[in-house]
């Protein structure tokens, strides 16, 4: 700030700037965003905190088995509560859907910001947004009605011509109900995500580099793969986790297209039978009581957990990537 003396000189003085709010409704407004923000925290904390103390009793007596073993026994005396089929199940699906999604959410997110026109781009987005807003029902009652039908004769092609690959293998000749189905229906809820953040990242590339590529003759597939990508790394690594996060603690829709069993599938995707944390929650809390009630919580904690540390990861690399200029 200037400050002029009486002999006509002008003097600097330096003030400290502070972002606190000075004005009325300034201060309301900050006081009111940092209690949404305070909330939001308070409320995952409760949220984890009941799951924890509900699971408690499981996670006493059950151990590390809980995570590790593969029976589950509500009949016995003693019970014997263990989901790693059912972890590993999820697992499975969850990258069966980015390994079709990734691709797919990012062809999408470079026609929309570096292909298409205004309008076709105003138009793709839309139904992308569109889709990312459609009920996890609608999704899985579309996934067992009109695509289950379709990925069963895909399922069949694979497995008659690359049957010999072990992943490829179905020697029930089931095909309904497969972790392959599954993933597919995954695949269509996280594409919306992949490409919304993957499309705002790249938004944010200097364009002068993708002319400078073409002005040295670099063909569209090199400036995705040597510029594009490179450049916005982050952020797209960021939303795939986020993707993969989401995929994870996806239920309705997988209840629909997969068929539950309590049984270790380790790689054979086309075989009728599979398993995920969430869909086996929502199928046994319906006629769950005592202990069951316990374990089903523990297995809730696990899932809200991992899905937690997935999504912290995701905005630490992301939040990193912008802090370096690589979105």
């Amino acid at each position: 700030m200037a400050n002029t003396e009486a002999s006509g000189k002008v003097t600097l003085v330096k003030r400290a700037l502070s972002d606190k709010p000075t004005a009325t409704e300034d201060k309301i407004f900050y006081g009111l965003s940092r209690a949404a923000a305070y909330s939001a925290i308070v409320l995952v904390g409760l949220i984890l905190a009941f799951l924890a103390w509900q699971a408690w009793p499981t996670f006493q007596s059950q151990g590390i088995n809980f995570l590790l073993g593969s029976k589950w026994d509500t009949a016995s005396k003693n019970q014997t509560f263990q989901i790693f089929p059912m972890l590993w199940g999820s697992i499975l699906i969850s990258g069966i859907g980015a390994a079709i999604a990734i691709p797919m959410g990012l062809s999408l997110a470079y026609f929309i910001e570096f292909v298409a026109g205004k309008k076709l781009a105003a138009f793709v987005t839309s139904v992308v947004d569109l889709l990312a807003a459609l009920p996890s029902v609608i999704i899985g009652l579309w996934g067992a009605l009109v695509f289950t039908p379709i990925a069963v004769e895909w399922s069949r092609i694979l497995n008659k011509y690359l049957g010999f690959i072990p992943i490829f293998e179905n020697k029930s000749e089931t095909f309904p109900g497969s972790p392959f189905i599954a993933g597919w229906i995954v695949a269509v809820m996280i594409v919306p995500i992949i490409t919304s953040v993957s499309r705002e990242v790249f938004s944010q590339i200097d364009k002068d580099l993708i002319n400078g590529a073409l002005g040295l003759g670099a063909g569209r597939a090199a400036i995705f793969t040597k510029v594009i990508l490179p450049t916005a790394r982050g952020g797209v690594v960021g939303g795939i986790l986020l993707a993969i996060g989401r995929a994870l603690g996806e239920t309705v829709a997988i209840y629909y297209v997969l068929t539950l069993t309590f049984k270790v599938n380790w790689y054979q995707v086309l075989e009728g039978h599979g398993g995920s944390i969430a869909s086996f929650i929502i199928g046994q809390f319906g006629e769950a009581e005592g202990k069951t009630i316990s374990a089903l919580m523990a297995a809730g904690v696990v899932l809200f957990v991992v899905s937690l540390l997935i999504n912290f990861i995701a905005g630490a690399i992301v939040a990193r990537a912008a802090s370096k200029g690589k979105f």
